[in-house]
């Protein structure tokens, strides 16, 4: 079935073009982004139940962005009254108080052009198999509870075992005088994570997922997941720590996306360009990886999470190659960042919400698959580790340095895996030496989008990576 269009944003569609064509007689550009998205998280443990009608991307609102000489400023509302005109007129004057606190203050913004107008018209409803808002919730927390005990009685000493979901319809509309776009899908993501002590009284956390561009049919997924919980804490406490050092690595789909997040993610987000906060702008056209190194940024790489039809700037989402064959070829930006630049954007400006500012942010980041097969992969180790399990990363764009935290790592010595696992494991480095460090890919490719990202600590947005089994040398400990 098609996901269909918001009818609360069918309702105001009208008003809100009239409140466009009004401010267009005062501003050089005005521009109108609506939102309205509806959806629900459930979490279930043993010792709690919680069931809510909100998550991290459901809201409803609208904010207008216009431009005078030069100068940007916005307007974020959530209460639409029935009389526009009036409406328009208190707009004004909110935004040319903000405009005249700059002139004021002497403050001198970045000089940045008009944005664009071309004309056009899109309207996206995306397939999904069910919607969130009709999901029969009591059966899907028996369900999810009946995943949660079975956790608890399967995993080897588990204290408690915890199965989340969440889902969310969204629906957006973008306006201007001459661009009315709509779009609508739906995104689902779910997780099991376990908890049990090892022998030294340490609490181990396993933990996996799925996630998708479709509705609540994704979380069925979550039966296979749950299946695969006992094996995984049953290797994580038997671990030992791995002894610090250099070694050969071959990292799981999984474990891939997370360098290609933290690699090039945040590394080629431009809007850091400006304020040169980030070194990947001085090596635009340069080697930054090998041969066998290439990757995609952009909504329509795949299918995921993020796998919208236009930003919320509404610029149309792209697939844009970042890195081709280990050549640092472009980053991904926002529009006005991108005019700023003298560039163009890239379909990258996100807002969480209609309330909060665009900045300059990930989709899809994906490595590009090889020919090679894991088997293949692992015959060629000397000795190293293969990486599975995501916790966490970091990267610094000023210097390049990275690092990940993995869940585990199993020894592979002369081509073969020993069955020896070490935990947890903290990969570091400096990117180009990582990415120039790989020499084989497989054939295989994953995308997985479960949580989010924030800028800096803040600005959280659903993002996805990816990619297949990479072979590639790096620092562990």
């Amino acid at each position: 079935m098609k996901a269909p269009f918001s009818p609360y944003l069918k309702g105001i569609t009208e008003r809100m073009r009239r409140l466009v064509a009004e401010l267009s007689e005062s501003y050089e550009y005005v521009s109108l982004h609506s939102a309205d998205s509806v959806g629900f998280r459930v979490t279930i443990s043993q010792r709690a139940r919680k069931v809510s009608n909100t998550n991290m991307t459901t809201e409803r609102g609208n904010v207008v962005r216009v431009c005078r000489k030069g100068q940007y400023s916005e307007y974020a509302f959530n209460e639409l009254p029935e009389e526009m005109e009036g409406f328009a007129n208190t707009i004004r004057r909110e935004l040319d108080r903000q405009l005249d606190l700059l002139a004021r203050t002497g403050t001198e913004p970045y000089p940045t052009p008009v944005l664009p107008d071309e004309p056009l018209t899109l309207f996206v409803e995306k397939e999904t198999g069910r919607l969130p808002e009709t999901e029969n919730m009591e059966v899907l927390v028996e369900k999810m509870s009946a995943l949660s005990d079975r956790g608890k009685a399967t995993v080897e000493g588990a204290l408690d075992c915890t199965v989340s979901a969440s889902s969310t319809h969204i629906s957006k509309m973008f306006i201007t005088p001459n661009r009315f776009l709509r779009q609508s899908y739906v995104y689902t993501e779910g997780s099991c994570s376990a908890y049990a002590p090892n022998a030294e009284g340490e609490i181990k956390f396993a933990y996996d997922g799925v996630s998708g561009c479709g509705g609540p049919e994704i979380l069925d997924g979550l039966e296979q997941v749950m299946d695969g919980m006992p094996r995984m804490m049953a290797d994580l406490l038997g671990a030992e720590k791995v002894v610090p050092g250099e070694y050969e690595i071959i990292t799981d789909p999984g474990i891939s996306g997370l360098i290609a997040h933290e690699a090039f993610g945040h590394g080629v987000e431009m809007d850091m360009f400006v304020k040169n906060r980030a070194l990947g702008a001085h090596y635009i056209g340069k080697r930054v990886g090998s041969e066998k190194c290439t990757m995609h940024e952009g909504a329509l790489c795949a299918e995921s999470v993020t796998a919208y039809a236009f930003d919320d700037e509404g610029t149309l989402a792209g697939d844009v190659i970042e890195i081709d064959r280990g050549i640092l070829k472009t980053g991904i930006c926002d529009a006005l960042s991108a005019y700023r630049l003298g560039t163009v954007p890239t379909g990258n400006g996100k807002r969480e919400n209609f309330a909060h500012k665009v900045y300059t942010r990930m989709t899809n980041t994906i490595f590009d698959s090889g020919e090679d097969t894991l088997e293949e992969m692992i015959a060629s180790v000397s000795h190293g580790y293969l990486l599975r399990g995501t916790e966490s990363g970091m990267e610094d764009p000023k210097h390049w340095g990275i690092q990940c935290i993995i869940s585990r790592g199993y020894e592979i010595r002369d081509g073969r895996l020993t069955g020896r696992v070490v935990a947890p494991v903290i990969m570091t480095g400096y990117v180009p030496d990582l990415l120039g460090g790989i020499t084989m890919a497989s054939a295989d490719r994953r995308v997985d989008g479960n949580g989010g990202c924030g800028k800096g600590y803040k600005e959280w947005v659903k993002v996805a990576d990816g990619g297949p089994y990479l072979k590639t040398k790096a620092r562990l400990g």
